[in-house]
């Protein structure tokens, strides 16, 4: 019998749901590069229904349970004494999502004598000690693509949002004003900006494609070129560097992972190419920016605006200072996972399970580490490395 520890983020506080604002979900059978979506061989729960939380469960309990496995559900994963920590030593598998990671240092895996397969219900294993994970031949794994659109909308959401003004509008309905003026005084079109997005992976080139009917001009930089079609088609301009980049721009969005050479890459002399007033979107990783350095642009205003998703840590203290910046428009990790993203992402944790149990291969796309090296996804993506 193998025990699965499932991190989870909390119910709403008013409950778990007992009716949804929609009654489906439409229908998508392919990514945009080909890739199906998630194949596993059954589902225990209503696509469109909340998986990701506590008592959602991600829709495995019946399946785990039936083939003779423990699952134990939490959302304790951090400080002395969590959940997580009290089952690290007989567990088999650790499944988390990165917007609540059950962070897998190098400590904790050394805890974790049985565990064999680091599990991502969603994209992105940065939370995981991946050098660890490669010296003890654990498997690490994610659902590839399956939430990369829903980060994308959220992203260019957050631009149109920063550049048009729109979290200060709305607070002036809220408080029962009609304040034109200061609703206006830092509200623009983006129509004719300059947008690059440093990687243009699945997510970057996603937010790429929607920017462009905007008529923006666009640009992007990424260690593996994209194809002269491609740019062709979108009118992109590349460019060999994050540094160079930065410059030609109005507004940057962060969409690359977090390893080394990238951990604080924006930084109080990065964010000196910017231009005075660019804005900055950042759905990535937290640790991409150095958290104190983005405040004081946003201070001073180098940075017109910051908006964003990640943190570090995950969950944010009450007193983190990405709160009260000013010009800001930070959510909880709440951009990959939409109910449509936890449909698909809870397929693909069962699908992947399913595989471990049965002896089968995961596909080359989901996996980050296997056979003690870096694979598939992890291959392209990450660098082996320990992080300074």
């Amino acid at each position: 019998m193998a025990k699965i520890v499932l991190v989870l983020y909390d119910d709403p506080v008013e409950g778990y749901p007992k009716t949804y604002a929609r009654d489906d979900l439409p229908k998508i059978e392919r990514y945009a590069d080909g890739q199906t979506l998630p194949t596993p061989k059954a589902i225990d729960f209503q696509p469109g229904t909340l998986l990701g939380s506590v008592s959602g469960e991600l829709g495995l309990r019946k399946y785990v349970e039936g083939l003779g496995h423990e699952l134990v559900v939490t959302s304790s994963k951090d400080g002395a004494g969590s959940e997580l920590d009290r089952h690290l030593h007989d567990a088999e598998v650790v499944i988390s999502q990165p917007f609540w990671p059950a962070y897998l240092t190098a400590e904790r895996i050394a805890q974790a004598p049985k565990l064999k397969l680091a599990l991502t219900a969603g994209i992105g294993s940065d939370h995981v000690d991946l050098d660890a994970a490669i010296e003890r031949g654990i498997t690490v794994a994610e659902v590839t693509f399956c939430n990369s659109i829903s980060v994308a909308e959220h992203v260019v959401m957050m631009i149109l949002g920063l550049v048009r003004n729109y979290i200060p509008s709305y607070q002036w309905v809220m408080k029962g004003g009609w304040n034109i003026a200061d609703c206006v005084s830092r509200s623009y079109d983006v129509e004719g900006m300059h947008v690059g997005t440093v990687a243009a992976g699945r997510i970057g080139l996603a937010v790429l494609k929607r920017l462009k009917p905007f008529d923006m001009h666009l640009h992007y930089t990424d260690r593996h070129r994209l194809p002269e079609s491609v740019e062709r088609e979108l009118g992109l301009t590349w460019h060999a560097s994050r540094e160079d980049m930065y410059g030609a721009c109005d507004v940057v969005t962060l969409n690359c992972p977090l390893h080394p050479e990238t951990e604080h890459m924006i930084n109080d002399e990065t964010l000196k190419l910017f231009k005075r007033g660019a804005y900055l979107v950042n759905t990535a990783r937290g640790k991409l920016a150095d958290r104190d350095a983005i405040v004081r642009a946003l201070e001073s205003g180098q940075l017109a605006g910051y908006a964003g998703d990640v943190w570090f840590p995950q969950p944010a203290p009450k007193d983190h200072p990405w709160r009260a910046m000013p010009h800001h428009g930070m959510t909880p990790h709440i951009s990959g996972t939409s109910l449509s993203a936890q449909t698909r992402y809870a397929a693909g944790t069962r699908e992947i399970l399913e595989c471990y149990f049965e002896g089968r291969p995961i596909r080359n796309e989901y996996l980050i580490v296997d056979g003690g090296t870096l694979a598939g996804t992890g291959a392209h993506s990450y660098s082996a490395g320990k992080k300074a």
